[in-house]
């Protein structure tokens, strides 16, 4: 998905995306309920370009103790698979430190892996938390120092703003409802 599916002004650095973030109202939990696909916001953070790299699809919400925050497509696009983000993301600090490696393209070699990185196990949940001085309904992964907090655009759209721990700015994302898709 392209994000200005969703977006008409994309920001393009940091400030810009906190401006847009901090304009659009707080949500609680129970909005995020769903499944969500999803597009990457560049702003210039070390992480720009590896979600869309990877071939990330979105996330999926199913009640607050069972979420899915890494979905891929099936290799026939039919249906849609959780990886566990554990093994998503310890390739993190290579993507940051390596930022050639975000052009290359990693769908291939993530469908090709679904066996080991494929899990039906829920591996975040949604949690009220405070940020920037809001309450909002924040993701918070299980495995990871993480946390995503949504922000509404409008009623099927939503901007994510990526805590993670040890970065110095968050990394920006939006989502879109789309339940066109079921998990397998």
């Amino acid at each position: 998905m392209d994000v200005r599916e969703i977006l008409t002004t994309i920001p393009t650095d940091t400030a810009e995306a906190l401006e847009l973030f901090d304009s659009c109202d707080a949500i609680d939990p129970e909005f995020m309920i769903g499944t969500w696909r999803g597009a990457e916001l560049p702003t210039g953070h070390p992480l720009d370009g590896f979600l869309a790299a990877s071939g990330w699809w979105g996330k999926q919400f199913v009640d607050a103790e069972t979420v899915h925050p890494l979905l891929f497509p099936t290799r026939d696009h039919t249906a849609l698979w959780a990886m566990n983000p554990a093994i998503a993301f310890s390739g993190l600090s290579v993507a940051e430190k390596t930022p050639q490696v975000k052009a290359m393209s990693f769908a291939t070699p993530i469908a090709a892996t679904r066996l080991l990185s494929q899990t039906r196990k829920a591996r975040a949940r949604l949690r009220t938390t405070r940020y920037r001085g809001t309450d909002n309904a924040t993701m918070v992964y299980d495995q990871l120092p993480i946390n995503d907090v949504f922000h509404r655009i409008s009623d099927d759209a939503v901007i994510g703003a990526m805590d993670l721990k040890g970065s110095p700015a968050p990394y920006f994302f939006a989502l879109r409802r789309d339940d066109s898709l079921r998990l397998i």
